[in-house]
């Protein structure tokens, strides 16, 4: 435990200092100054508040673990990388083999077939020891991502209660921690799960742990309302930029942009726009795509839209959505943006339809309405929505850790389906969700936290349509 000594002297007049003996008490051979008689009384005493050197030992001691086995697993990465093209030779080359022999019946002896059964064996050998180190890696992934959250919030206690500078390096550490882990994680979709951007699947089949990076730029709880993520058509250079708006009510009234992950952690951000005051909007279910965002006006109640670029405001007004509907956990969710591979959406509901979800796609350069679509789903029933490849996914709350994705409405088909795809909620409530498709992440403000989701999807052959569903006229 390092202890700050602090002294306090107490001066009866202008003399020399007195010798102090012991900590704490003032020596009683008092010097004086030609006889006359000044004493200075030392005292010497600890802070209550002392820094736990230990806490900031055990978690130095977890970086230098965490970052061993990311350096594995960065090893590992390149293994892949080298091994893959391999395999997938063989095995054309085996498939090439059998088409030949299916081809020519009459050429095939045992000699042949059993040779044939040996090669089979040993491609299924290496593709099964493939799939198992990559699902090592994604539960190295997991693991690692919970001990890095949990050790950036015990640094954040630390840097709150006693001297900043002690924990900066350490902090700084687990940022690059956090981005190696990103460039592992990065490396090992790309590897594995090479289809960002495709829409040939057949919808969302799993949704990963979330992913907690920390408090808003604030640093401030008090700021519960907002929304945070990434450009879903980013600007050339832009690509790896981050955004974030927050307020201490459902109001939208500035937001913050960053370079790259790193800056939104360090709170380092390049821009900082603050909203003109006759175009502040409401509600947290906003987005930003192509360096514009696009959010819910309050005056009057309409779809607005910002262009940081020509920094030109606009708005259109849909006569039939309603203020009266909006999402379980916050006020004021009426106008719900939303962005994918597809382009620009937004959900509202309507008195016509009795709150029942409306699905609509916004043409971005005329910023008009393109088409319409009402889902039989409730809106004060819903958590929140939003839309992957063309399709839209409502969330509802299952019970008091977990949420569930239990609905999904296929623009495509006009096809609706009831499914369940259960997710951990990180905090009792949450007030935005929405997909981003340039990296396939779910990004959640919660009670001030930003909070992130991988999502699996369903890329077999196997049609959507197996699924029983009703059809929407």
């Amino acid at each position: 435990m390092i202890g700050i000594l602090y002294f306090l002297c107490l001066l009866s007049s202008t003399t020399a200092w007195g010798h102090v003996g012991r900590w704490g008490e003032a020596n009683q051979r008092n010097g004086t100054d030609g006889g006359t008689g000044d004493k200075c009384s030392c005292k010497a005493f600890l802070p209550s508040s002392t820094f736990h050197i230990q806490d900031l030992e055990a978690v130095e001691e977890v970086a230098v673990e965490v970052n061993h086995k990311l350096e594995l697993e960065l090893g590992k990465m390149e293994t892949y990388e080298n091994k893959i093209p391999a395999y997938v030779v063989k095995i054309a080359n085996l498939t090439m083999e059998i088409e030949k022999m299916e081809n020519d019946p009459e050429a095939v002896n045992e000699t042949s077939t059993e040779s044939m059964k040996i090669q089979i064996k040993q491609a299924e050998a290496l593709v099964v020891e493939l799939q198992s180190s990559v699902q090592g890696s994604a539960a190295v992934f997991e693991s690692l991502r919970e001990t890095v959250t949990s050790q950036m919030s015990t640094l954040t206690q630390l840097e709150k209660k006693y001297d900043k500078n002690l924990v900066l390096q350490t902090h700084r550490d687990y940022i690059q921690i956090q981005l190696k882990l990103d460039e592992c994680e990065r490396r090992h979709r790309e590897i594995f799960h090479p289809n960002i951007g495709s829409c040939a699947h057949a919808g969302i089949i799993r949704v990963s742990q979330p992913i907690v990076s920390q408090i808003n730029a604030h640093l401030n709880a008090a700021y519960k309302f907002g929304a945070w993520g990434k450009d879903s058509k980013p600007l050339h250079g832009r690509e790896s930029m981050y955004w974030y708006s927050g307020y201490t009510s459902a109001a939208i009234t500035d937001i913050r942009f960053y370079n790259n992950y790193k800056d939104l952690i360090l709170r380092n951000h390049i821009q900082h726009h603050n909203m003109q005051s006759s175009w502040y909007g409401t509600g947290n279910n906003v987005v930003v795509r192509g360096n514009a965002l696009y959010y819910q006006r309050s005056s009057p109640f309409s779809m607005a839209k910002v262009n940081f670029t020509s920094m030109k405001y606009d708005y259109r007004i849909i006569p039939q959505a309603s203020t009266k509907f909006s999402y379980a956990h916050s006020p004021n969710q009426n106008f719900d943006f939303a962005a994918d591979e597809t382009g620009l959406w937004v959900t509202y509901a309507s008195d016509e339809t009795g709150g029942r979800l409306v699905l609509a796609k916004i043409n971005e350069l005329s910023f008009g309405i393109e088409k319409e679509w009402q889902t039989s789903v409730y809106k004060p029933g819903v958590s929140n929505a939003f839309m992957v490849c063309g399709v839209l996914y409502a969330i509802r709350t299952a019970d008091i850790q977990m949420e569930e994705i239990f609905y999904m409405f296929d623009t495509k088909t006009q096809r609706e389906h009831f499914i369940s795809v259960p997710f951990e909620r990180f905090q009792e409530s949450y007030v935005s969700l929405d997909y981003n498709p340039t990296d396939q992440k779910l990004y959640m403000y919660s009670n001030g936290y930003y909070v992130n989701y991988h999502l699996w999807f369903n890329y077999t052959t196997k049609a959507i349509e197996d699924t029983p569903a009703l059809r929407i006229e």
